[in-house]
């Protein structure tokens, strides 16, 4: 069996034959009509009125926060476990990320960590749906929060394409606005690439400009507001319109790829999952606690199988540095471990890994149970 990566991006002919018809009709590659189509695509599964498309996910989070008024010296409060572009995003324009724990079940949010932030400086609640999940006090439980205190609240929900709440609604539409990410590890790829969704109108339109130059419209070089250059390509468009159409599909494989771990891993005590509703939400990538986590990693590459360690506590990272008692970021920083978690996986591939991972066990005794 040739090496197993964590994650790989999945083409097929699809997006060849899309890009070639594309080439050939001598577009301009500056996002036009595949973008729209994208856009609307988006749109339609989420069910968000309005959807920009823009460069990349990190300046999704940017923008949608800066279209809303956040502003130099605001405080926003972000999970201490995340990707680091959640707090980068908004350290981008002076905004100041103020760092809570987690939920232990879900990795989301801890809603009485967010309380215990809130300051008069406070502007909003930037919520990270963490591998799709919903947290277990409920979404409605943010919003609640951020209207008791005259805050907003915004969903980064970069990793959440294909994952809805329990009343069915798309994770990114609950807050003001929500943002994708489509990297090349996500359920659907664009290289890079990211976009807002909102269903706010007067959002929509300060984000379009401030995507654009601050344009007053397509094009033209009025200019009415200050806006900067952050475009979608048409060659991300076709690309993703392609990978669109494979989402359903996608959304159902992730599903049962993390079922078929589930059930090979059940009664192994050193590997533990965390709570994932299959009925709405689409894990993006397998996530466990793993005890003796450096030697599973070393068996797995051993045997032609990649891993990768899970998001370390931002607060402790040298690029933050700040004080903070983080106990479930930290512990995902010393245990936490991404699985191979790709979509086009097959099942004899994940058979070989929970072996490969039962076996380490079973040799390495002395490895704790958590």
């Amino acid at each position: 069996m040739s090496f197993i990566p964590q994650m790989e991006p999945w083409f097929g002919l699809e997006e060849k034959k899309a890009m070639a018809e594309y080439m050939d009709e001598g577009g301009w590659l500056t996002e036009f009509k595949r973008t729209a189509e994208f856009e609307k695509r988006i749109t339609e599964f989420t069910g968000a009125k309005h959807c920009i498309a823009v460069n990349n996910g990190t300046i999704s989070l940017t923008l949608m926060a800066m279209a809303v008024g956040i502003k130099a010296g605001d405080e926003v409060i972000v999970p201490n476990y995340t990707m680091i572009a959640t707090p980068n995003s908004i350290k981008m324009f002076g905004a100041i990320p103020v760092f809570v724990d987690v939920e232990k079940e879900t990795l989301c949010m801890d809603i009485e960590c967010a309380k215990k932030a809130i300051t008069s400086k406070t502007k909003a609640i930037l919520f990270v749906n963490a591998n799709g999940r919903n947290p277990k006090s409920g979404i409605e439980a943010f919003q609640k929060l951020c209207d008791e205190k005259g805050i907003m609240l915004l969903e980064d929900s970069a990793q959440s394409l294909g994952s809805r709440m329990p009343n069915g609604k798309h994770q990114g539409t609950f807050g003001l606005v929500g943002s994708f990410s489509f990297s090349a590890p996500k359920i659907i790829t664009t290289g890079q690439g990211g976009a807002i969704i909102t269903n706010d109108e007067n959002i929509a339109t300060k984000l379009r400009r401030l995507k654009d130059f601050g344009r007053s419209g397509g094009g033209n070089d009025i200019h009415d507001s200050i806006g900067f250059n952050f475009k979608f390509t048409e060659m991300q468009a076709v690309i993703g319109n392609e990978q669109m159409k494979k989402l359903e599909y996608r959304v159902k494989r992730k599903k049962e790829i993390y079922t078929l771990y589930k059930n090979l891993l059940s009664k192994n005590t050193n590997v533990h999952f965390f709570e994932q509703d299959l009925a709405y939400t689409t894990p993006w990538f397998i996530d466990v606690l793993a005890e003796n986590r450096e030697g599973l990693m070393a068996h797995l590459k051993e045997n032609g199988i990649g891993s990768r360690v899970m998001y370390p506590p931002i607060n402790n990272q040298e690029a933050y540095n700040v004080p903070g008692n983080h106990p479930i970021s930290n512990l995902v920083g010393e245990k936490g471990l991404w699985l191979p978690s790709a979509a086009q996986l097959t099942d004899q591939q994940i058979e070989f890994i929970c072996q490969t991972i039962n076996e380490f066990y079973k040799n390495n005794v002395g490895s704790s149970n958590h």
